[in-house]
C-alpha cells in the first residue's frame, strides 16, 4: 500500500430502508475518488452494513477530503490505535492477566502445564523467556528435546517418545495448544495481516513442560509414557488434545489411565472431548476424573469476499492471507469436451495449461490443492462449515451453497467471467458462544450417569503459535512459513480449559483436582439449547453437546461451593461398573481394598459429581430416582447460607418433578461439608428418545452454583 495512504473511516449514518448494496455503493464511491493506480477494491478494508452505513479504507488525506465533502457522507476520520485483542478467545470471556512476567499473581511462575502433543517449536515469540526466573524448585523433569532442541525458563522440559525422534514440533499442532494455554505476550500478532493485535495465552506466566508423542501418528503406547513422565515430573495439570474416534472401557484407554493416576497425584488432566459431531454419542473422553472439553464460537469470524465482474459481491468463509486484493482474472469452471471432467478440480483435469492465472470454481474444499499445483490464481469452493474457517493455500473463499451456485451461475452464462477474491477480514459474531457443529457429543456410553462433555471453551478459528516447518493449509504445495496459525477444533478448546485449571491452581495451591474441576463445570455460564425437532439430533443439542455450558474464567476463582471426590470414590465406581475386587485392587496397588458386596450400575448416580444425569430405561411408563450430592464450602466467608433453585432448560423438562431436601444449606466455617438430596420424577413421556435438561443452582445471593440435571432414555441394548 502506498506509503501515503492510511486508514479511514467513513462514516454515511443509517442504512437506507429501501433495496440497496452497502458494499457495492462503497466500492463505487472509492472508484471516484481513488487513484487509478490503485484499484478500488483494493483500498476498501470493510465494510459497515448491518446496523448502520459506512466503511474503512486506505485513503489518502486528499481523497478523504473529496469524500468528505459529499452530501451523503456524514464524516470521514482517521482510524486511531485502540487496545488490541487478537486472540480473541481470551478476552471474549473476560480473562485478562498481566501483560509481564513481574506482575504475577502469587506462585503464579511456579505452576507448571504438561502439553502432551506433538511437541513445540522453542524459538517462537510465543515462548520467550525474558523476564522469567529459574523453574521451581518442585520441577523434577528434564529437558530431553533431541539434537538442536533448547529449553528456556519458559519451556522447562521437553520429553519425545519412539514415533517422534525429537520434542520439536514438525506438525504444528503442539506449538498451537501450549500457546493458547501458557504462550508468552506477543505484540502485533496476526495471521499476515489478518486479525492484528496481542496474542497471548490463557497464562502467559506459567511454565510449559512438553511431551512430544506424536509424529505422523500418535502411539498409545507413547501416550501413556508421556502420562507416566509428567506425573513424575511434577506438572500441575495435562492438557491433551488427543484421543480415540470412539470410546473404549476405561481400563482400554490409556488417557483414562494416565489420567487416573495422575488424579491420585493430585494433577488434573484435561482432555478434547473429540471432533466427531454433530451426531450423538461421538465423544471419547469419558472418564469422570477427566475434565473433557467441548468446543465452542467466539464473537470474531473470518470472512472472505468474491467480487464479480457483473459488481455483485459475494460474502463466504476462509482464512486468506494473501495480498493479491482486487486482481481482476478469468473465472473457469469446467472443460468442455474434455472426458471424464464435469469440473476443471478433477485430477487429470487441471491442466496447468488451461487453469494458470486464473480463479477456479471447485466443486470441493480440497479443489484448491490441485489448482495450486497447476499455477491457478485463486479458488472458489462451496463451504457449509460455516461457523469455521479454514486456511487456505491460495486467494479462495468457501460460499454456502446458494452463493456458491449463484457464482457458477454468472460464470456460465458471461461471456467473458472474470472475478477478484479479497484478503479476509474479521467480523463480530453476535451469536457467539454457540456450540461448533464438529464438537463431539454425549452422552456418555461407557458410564452412562456421568455428563460428558464438561465443559465448552473457545475452539473456531483460534490464532495462537505455530511450528514454521508445518504446513499452514494441509497442502503439501504451500511453501509459506509462519509463525501463528488459525486452528479449529476440540484441540483448541481444550488447552483453554487447562490454562484456567492451572490458574486455579496457583490461587487456590491446595485444591484437588475435583475441586477444580467443580469450579469450573458449576460457574459456566448457561448455553443455549439449538431448537431441535428431531428428539435424536436433541440428544445432542443441549447438554450432551456443550456440557454446563461456556467456561467463565472469572467466576470459576471464587465458585462458592465445590462438589469433591476422593479416590475411595473412583475405586467404588470402578466397582459398580463391574471392575471387581481384584481388578481395583490392581489399579490401586491397594490390597486392603474391597468392592461392596453389591454393584450395580445405577449406584454411579451417588457418585458426587457437578451435574447429574439420570439415564431412564427405554419405554418406561414411569420412574422415580433419588441421590445423594455432597457440596463443600469454599468461599471467602466461612458464614454462609445457600438456597436451592431448579430452573427449566427444555420444555421437556417441565415433565419432571424434581425436589431438594433440604434446600437450604448454612454453612459455619471454611472446609465444612453438607449434603442433600434430590429427588426427580417423572413418566408418560412424549417422545422416545426422550431428552429433558434443568439446572440444580445453589445461591448465597452473590455466587450461583449450578449443576445440569440431565434425563434421557437409554438406547434399546
Amino acid at each position: 500500500m502506498n506509503g501515503d495512504r492510511k486508514v479511514y473511516i467513513v462514516y454515511m449514518g443509517a442504512l437506507p430502508e429501501h433495496d440497496y448494496s452497502p458494499s457495492s455503493h462503497h466500492l463505487s464511491l472509492l472508484q471516484e475518488v481513488v487513484d487509478d493506480r490503485l484499484r478500488e477494491s483494493e483500498a476498501l478494508i470493510r465494510s459497515y452494513k448491518r446496523s448502520f452505513n459506512g466503511f474503512a479504507a486506505y485513503l489518502t488525506d486528499e481523497e478523504a477530503k473529496r469524500l468528505s465533502s459529499r452530501e451523503d457522507v456524514v464524516s470521514v476520520f482517521p482510524s486511531r490505535e485502540l487496545e488490541l485483542h487478537t486472540t480473541r478467545s481470551w478476552d471474549f470471556m473476560g480473562f485478562y492477566q498481566p501483560t509481564s512476567v513481574t506482575n504475577l499473581p502469587a506462585a503464579g511462575g511456579d505452576v507448571i502445564i504438561g502439553v502432551i502433543d506433538s511437541g513445540i517449536w522453542p524459538e517462537l515469540p510465543s515462548f520467550d523467556d525474558r523476564g522469567y526466573g529459574p523453574p521451581p524448585a518442585k520441577w523434577k523433569g528434564v529437558c530431553n528435546g533431541g539434537t538442536n532442541f533448547t529449553c528456556n525458563n519458559k519451556i522447562i522440559g521437553a520429553r519425545h517418545y519412539s514415533g517422534t525422534g525429537s520434542a520439536r514440533d514438525l506438525q504444528g499442532h503442539g506449538s498451537h495448544t501450549a500457546s493458547t494455554a501458557a504462550g508468552s505476550v506477543v505484540k502485533d500478532a496476526s495471521f499476515y495481516g489478518v486479525a492484528r493485535g496481542i496474542a497471548r495465552g490463557g497464562v502467559p506466566w506459567a511454565r510449559i513442560a512438553t511431551y512430544s508423542v506424536c509424529g505422523l501418528t500418535c502411539s498409545s503406547a507413547d501416550v501413556l509414557a508421556a502420562f507416566d513422565d509428567a506425573i513424575a515430573d511434577g506438572v500441575d495439570v495435562i492438557t491433551i488434545s488427543i484421543g480415540r474416534r470412539s470410546a473404549v472401557d476405561l481400563d482400554r484407554d490409556t488417557i483414562a489411565i494416565g489420567g487416573f493416576h495422575a488424579t491420585k497425584r493430585g494433577i488434573l488432566t484435561v482432555h478434547s472431548a473429540g471432533n466427531g459431531g454433530p451426531d450423538p454419542a461421538t465423544t471419547a473422553s469419558v472418564a469422570p476424573w477427566l475434565l473433557s472439553v467441548a468446543a465452542s464460537t467466539i464473537d470474531r469470524k473470518f470472512e472472505s469476499k468474491v467480487v464479480l465482474g457483473n459488481g455483485k459481491i459475494f460474502t463466504g468463509s476462509s482464512v486468506n492471507g494473501f495480498t493479491e486484493n482486487g486482481e481482476e482474472l478469468p473465472l473457469l469452471y469446467s472443460i468442455n469436451g474434455k472426458i471424464g471432467c464435469t469440473t476443471i478440480c478433477q485430477p487429470g483435469c487441471c491442466d496447468s495449461r488451461l487453469v494458470k492465472g486464473k480463479i477456479l470454481i471447485c466443486d470441493s474444499i480440497n479443489g484448491q490443492f490441485l489448482a495450486l499445483q497447476a499455477g491457478a490464481k485463486g479458488v472458489v469452493f462451496p463451504y457449509v462449515e460455516l461457523d469455521t474457517a479454514s486456511v487456505v493455500s491460495l486467494p479462495a473463499a468457501g460460499m454456502d451453497p446458494k452463493r456458491f451456485d449463484a457464482i457458477a451461475s454468472y460464470q456460465n452464462s458471461t461471456k467473458n467471467p472474470v472475478a477478484k477474491i479479497l484478503k479476509s477480514d474479521t467480523v463480530t459474531d453476535p451469536r457467539a458462544p454457540a456450540v461448533a457443529f464438529f464438537s463431539s457429543r454425549g452422552p456418555n456410553v461407557i458410564v452412562y450417569a456421568i455428563l460428558k462433555p464438561d465443559v465448552s471453551a473457545p475452539g473456531v478459528d483460534i490464532l495462537a503459535g505455530w511450528s514454521p516447518v508445518a504446513s499452514l493449509s494441509d497442502d503439501p504445495n504451500d511453501k509459506r512459513q509462519y509463525h501463528f496459525n488459525v486452528l479449529s477444533g476440540t484441540s483448541m478448546a481444550c488447552p483453554h480449559v487447562a490454562a484456567i485449571a492451572a490458574y486455579l491452581k496457583s490461587l487456590h495451591p491446595n485444591w484437588s483436582p475435583s475441586a477444580i474441576k467443580s469450579a469450573i463445570i458449576t460457574t459456566a455460564t448457561p448455553m443455549r439449547p439449538q431448537n431441535v425437532s428431531d428428539p435424536i439430533l436433541a440428544l445432542a443439542s443441549a447438554d450432551f453437546a456443550y456440557g454446563s455450558g461456556q467456561l467463565n474464567p472469572v467466576n470459576a476463582t471464587d465458585p462458592g461451593l465445590v462438589y469433591e471426590t476422593t479416590t475411595e470414590d473412583d475405586l467404588k465406581l470402578l466397582c459398580h461398573l463391574g471392575y471387581g475386587t481384584s481388578r481395583v485392587r490392581v489399579v490401586t496397588g491397594d490390597n486392603n481394598i474391597s468392592c461392596p458386596a453389591r454393584t450395580s450400575p445405577t449406584a454411579i448416580k451417588d457418585f458426587n459429581y457437578p451435574s447429574i444425569v439420570i439415564p431412564v430405561p427405554p419405554k418406561s411408563d414411569s420412574f422415580e430416582t433419588g441421590l445423594l450430592r455432597t457440596v463443600t464450602n469454599v468461599g471467602s466467608a466461612a458464614n454462609a447460607t445457600y438456597r436451592a433453585e431448579v430452573v427449566v432448560t427444555t420444555e421437556s423438562a417441565r415433565e419432571l418433578k424434581i425436589q431438594v431436601k433440604p434446600d437450604v444449606l448454612c454453612f459455619e466455617y471454611l472446609g465444612e461439608k453438607k449434603s442433600f438430596n434430590v429427588t426427580v420424577c417423572g413418566g408418560n413421556f412424549p417422545a422416545d428418545p426422550f431428552f429433558a435438561s434443568a439446572a440444580l443452582i445453589w445461591s448465597d445471593g452473590t455466587r450461583s452454583v449450578r449443576s445440569p440435571i440431565v434425563v434421557y432414555t437409554l438406547p434399546p441394548m
